[in-house]
């Protein structure tokens, strides 16, 4: 079963969730949510060591 990455998004900006990993095999998928997002420039991601990544949800919103 996909994940649905628009509703873990959700519940990361809603705070439901501290953060969100992300691992390598699944990274490609979660892109498409994520950049459909309409407060991804509100999530934080940082790639761990290996592969994958972490997300948070920052109420200051980035720039870029």
């Amino acid at each position: 079963m996909e994940k649905d990455y628009t509703a873990l998004l959700d519940e990361l900006r809603e705070g439901t969730l501290d953060k969100l990993e992300i691992n390598t095999e699944e990274f490609m998928d979660f892109q498409k949510a994520f950049m459909n997002y309409s407060h991804r420039k509100n999530i934080v991601g940082t790639a761990k060591r290996g592969g994958g990544a972490t997300y948070i949800y920052s109420k200051e919103s980035r720039l870029i």
